[in-house]
């Protein structure tokens, strides 16, 4: 059974493939995980990774240079901040934020949705992020966070009203899922929103 790290990376990969994308942009792309997914997939020609943190981006530089594949050596990493819209990032198929929204201040939260939404336009979104009301499962205190550099976990609820606002003001469907085994209460403890481009 795999972890809940792992199941996350898997579930994303299988969204990202079954949207039929070709060229994915991982935003906050931490050591490089997920991107080693994507290489390992012949369905993918461009992958792009994107990062705040050059330590990070030094990780999974040596993450994909130790993958034995070809496909490693077509990923780019590059160092920046994805609440800034970069014109070379527009016109990917998909962008995947995979436990990446809670470690912006919420307030920075509408400069995100128009770099990706306003900006990149992808046809896919794929959003991971922690869901608060699971925490106590993890026998955590009250308002506590599961990472140091979190600025916010949300419910279920609030994280639904904010994907389904970002749906409604860029002209997006949106689809919810949930990740890890789920509790009768609580839910599960990773949310996720798909968003397909309506128009």
């Amino acid at each position: 059974m795999p972890d809940l790290h792992e199941l996350r990376l898997d579930t994303v990969l299988r969204e990202l493939l079954h949207s039929g994308a070709r060229s994915v942009l991982d935003l906050g792309c931490g050591g490089g995980e997920l991107l080693l997914r994507l290489a390992r997939e012949a369905q993918f020609c461009r992958i792009v990774g994107m990062d705040i943190s050059a330590e990070a981006l030094r990780d999974a530089r040596s993450l994909l240079q130790a993958e034995p594949a070809a496909g490693a050596r077509r990923v780019e990493l590059v160092e920046a901040s994805f609440a800034v819209a970069d014109a070379r990032f527009a016109g990917f198929d998909a962008v995947a934020l995979v436990e990446t929204i809670e470690h912006v201040d919420a307030h920075r939260l509408s400069a995100v949705e128009r770099a990706v939404f306003g900006s990149y336009r992808p046809a896919t979104v794929v959003i991971t992020t922690p869901n608060s009301e699971y925490n106590p499962i993890h026998g955590m205190p009250a308002g506590s966070f599961r990472h140091p550099d979190h600025r916010f976990e949300w419910p279920r609820a609030k994280f639904r009203d904010w994907v389904r606002g970002v749906a409604g003001r860029n002209g997006y469907r949106a689809a919810f899922g949930d990740i890890g085994g789920p509790d009768p209460d609580f839910g599960s403890p990773t949310q996720m929103a798909v968003l397909s481009r309506a128009v």
